[in-house]
């Protein structure tokens, strides 16, 4: 028996009778679980998780389910405290996309950004990968972006030594100028976090489905940036999106901006490959 399997049966009232192992993941692992009462579940888990991650991944999932814009799984349980961490939730078994895919998606992800969030920020702190991200409220979106986003990952690295003394320089440039750089004033779009393509699933019906947040009030133009980062979206995504709601002026070129993000993470969970991306992004914002 595996070190969370006795636990999930007790929040479930089922035994386990057999967990298979399913990829896609770089930081967790992940197990299409069936129970003896006929139920499947699906099952992340990490020996060496925060305490408190999957608590805030599915906080984060139920605040996205609120704006009924696009599908996410059903939280079934969290694991305990004293337990090995881990996160039940609806299992999805993977279809064949319908033929509008991309149209609906990017009408979806329009909606939940439209439908907005009371602030910059969220009332719980959570994580970007096994990351802490600070969601504490700031008055704009300059400060925050700043402050809770791009310095501290630019501390974590640099105290890790993962960053040139030119690279510090550039964000020390980037900090004195941003309030120009971040576009025109916008109320907060409720935001997915980490919206890359390993976290869109279809869903038995064909349908897109969002998974593994790292949610919070911010730029819509950050959740668009990286669905552009590391690909898996379509052009007819972005078209439709920019039909539902349409661009504010230079968000073309904000898109670097809004990249530099997810690659200091990225620097940060899995080394120095990515400093080359930062400085370049660094290089055409600043």
């Amino acid at each position: 028996m595996r070190a969370w399997e006795g636990a999930l049966e007790t929040l479930l009232g089922a035994r386990t009778r057999a967990a298979s192992p399913l990829s896609g993941g770089d930081i967790n692992d992940a197990f299409r679980v069936e129970l003896d009462d006929g139920r499947a579940v699906f099952v992340k888990t990490n020996a060496r998780a925060p305490r408190t991650m999957f608590a805030a991944e599915a906080r984060g999932l139920e605040w996205l389910r609120e704006a009924n814009a696009i599908r996410v799984p059903r939280i079934l349980a969290v694991g305990p405290g004293d337990a090995v961490p881990f996160l039940v939730l609806e299992y999805l078994a993977p279809a064949r996309r319908t033929p509008n895919f991309d149209e609906r998606l990017g009408r979806a992800v329009a909606a939940l950004h439209r439908f907005g969030a009371p602030h910059f920020g969220l009332d719980h702190d959570n994580f970007v990968g096994r990351l802490p991200q600070s969601n504490q409220s700031a008055p704009t979106w300059s400060e925050f972006y700043r402050d809770r986003r791009l310095l501290p990952q630019v501390k974590l690295a640099r105290d890790a030594g993962l960053l040139s003394a030119s690279i510090l320089r550039s964000v020390e440039r980037l900090v004195g100028v941003l309030d120009e750089r971040v576009g025109a004033s916008e109320p907060p779009s409720r935001l997915h976090g980490d919206f890359w393509g390993g976290n869109l699933h279809v869903d038995e019906h064909g349908e897109p489905c969002l998974i593994d947040p790292a949610a919070y009030g911010g730029h819509r133009e950050v959740d668009l940036a990286m669905m552009r980062l590391f690909g898996g979206f379509g052009e007819r995504v972005f078209s439709a999106y920019a039909e539902a709601f349409p661009h504010t002026d230079g968000s073309d070129d904000r898109v670097p901006l809004y990249q530099l993000y997810p690659l200091l993470v990225h620097v940060n969970l899995f080394g120095g490959a990515y400093v080359g991306s930062v400085e370049q992004a660094l290089r055409d914002v600043v």
